[in-house]
């Protein structure tokens, strides 16, 4: 954590926005001790925050990669490349030093630390109305909470910091925050951003009460509270969000920020020296698909199979190449650089909202709800609805109708994790697929380990069971 602090407080980086659109570019460093002085400095600084959904460690390659790739839901075609960083996530080899653990901790905490300077210093700001300085604190907490929800799915027990550090020693030698903890504050932010947040917002990729209430809604249901949830998830819909009628449309880079998404992370093309884009589509290619594919996080043919026929779904989100090795259709190449992808990253949309609704009146045993919010998503893919009376089979089909939904979007490992059944699938999962002989799970992979470069700079922070 030393390491981690001592980066984030020496240098805070700056970036720029544009009138409608969160633009995301670093136009300088500044030292933050001599910075947030005033309005246009601290909103520089809010869009540091935004720009650090972004990194590697978050929502560019992490967790859609942390997300996915442990489950059942893709693999890595080419183990070998990139040193074996996203083949140890398929093969639950994983190991403390693997890169892409490490820059999930420590971006996660570069984006920590920059909320907390906003939230430290944002008050003094002579020259903001208050009502503006709430919708910024508002947008502060919800980032804020939300990189603590990743870290704390990630890791368990993380180190909870919420004010700004300037003493790199501060923290030095105090151990990892115990998980409800963590979720206290996750929880106590999101219900604060939620009355400071606005319904709707000018300038695209800005967090909105949707997302909040959205959220905050799965926070509660990972940890079972299935009634709290609801209360805020039955607010969403109301705010004027829709399902898309047609599913091609969702992820159309023609169509972003659509009446669909509740909160994505924006990625542009050839902007900025190319700056702007994601490299998502090249990792999680085919390998051979295009030039410099890399091969990682690929949609199984068991989850291709898995789709009904007539189920708009399997055409919209999954394509095959002329090997028949499927392949997402929500990451699409957008510029002749392969590394500057355009498509953004959904972090939240409505058919997520109406599935953890369904699950909430399953777990309460009201099947009538749940089988409603349920056929909301049927009935959008164009399959038959059901009229499911027993909570196993609803559970079962709303676990089914999420796998089969969110594909690639990062959701999957989490969902079993939470549900229980990670292990039980993924044995089975092994059993079944060749080429899987040698994987094995065990009950310490459901968290990852802390990275060691962690441990070594700080003893006080203690690696996780099993690694």
């Amino acid at each position: 954590m030393k390491k981690i602090f001592f980066t984030i407080f020496s240098l805070s980086v700056m970036f720029s926005c544009s009138s409608d659109l969160l633009d995301v570019n670093p136009e300088a460093q500044k030292v933050s001790s001599q910075f947030y002085t005033n309005a246009s400095e601290i909103e520089q600084g809010i869009v540091s925050v935004y720009g650090a959904l972004q990194y590697t460690g978050q929502y560019q390659l992490a967790m859609p990669a942390l997300g996915e790739l442990p489950s059942d839901n893709t693999y890595d075609e080419v183990p070998a490349n990139d040193a074996f960083t996203y083949g140890e996530l398929d093969f639950f080899t994983i190991q403390p030093n693997n890169s892409l653990i490490a820059s999930t901790w420590k971006d996660n905490y570069v984006g920590i630390q920059q909320a907390n300077i906003i939230l430290t210093r944002i008050g003094k700001i002579p020259d903001m109305t208050d009502a503006l300085k709430n919708t910024r604190t508002g947008e502060m907490k919800f980032l804020r909470a939300l990189m603590y929800f990743n870290l704390v799915r990630i890791y368990g027990d993380v180190p909870l910091v919420l004010k700004e550090t300037t003493n790199v020693n501060d923290y030095f030698g105090q151990p990892r925050t115990p998980v409800a903890e963590v979720y206290s504050a996750i929880e106590k932010d999101l219900k604060e951003a939620i009355d400071l947040l606005p319904i709707t917002t000018t300038q695209k990729g800005r967090v909105t009460k949707g997302a909040a209430l959205g959220i905050l809604g799965k926070v509660l249901l990972t940890q079972n509270k299935f009634a709290e949830s609801l209360t805020y998830l039955n607010q969403i819909e109301s705010l004027g969000y829709q399902l898309l009628t047609d599913v091609n449309k969702i992820f159309d880079v023609t169509n972003k920020n659509n009446a669909e998404i509740i909160f994505d992370v924006q990625f542009t093309s050839g902007l900025n020296g190319n700056s702007e884009g994601s490299s998502a589509f090249q990792m999680f290619s085919p390998s051979g698909s295009v030039s410099g594919a890399k091969g990682h996080n690929l949609p199984t043919k068991e989850v291709y199979n898995l789709y009904l026929a007539g189920d708009t779904r399997r055409s919209a989100y999954i394509g095959l190449t002329s090997n028949g090795i499927p392949f997402s259709k929500k990451l699409v190449k957008t510029s002749n650089t392969i590394a500057d992808g355009g498509s953004n990253f959904v972090v939240l949309r409505l058919a997520d909202v109406f599935l953890m609704m369904a699950e909430c009146f399953a777990q309460q045993n009201d099947f009538a709800n749940a089988n409603v919010w349920l056929n909301k998503i049927k009935t959008r893919a164009g399959i038959a609805s059901v009229n499911l009376s027993t909570k196993e089979t609803l559970l079962n089909e709303i676990d089914r109708e999420r796998r089969l939904e969110f594909v690639g979007e990062g959701h999957r490992w989490f969902d079993l994790v939470r549900t229980g059944k990670a292990i039980s699938v993924m044995t089975t999962h092994f059993s079944n697929n060749p080429g899987y002989s040698t994987a094995q799970i065990k009950p310490y992979h459901l968290l990852m380990p802390v990275p060691q470069g962690q441990i070594n700079t700080d003893p006080a922070i203690k690696q996780n069971p099993g690694y």
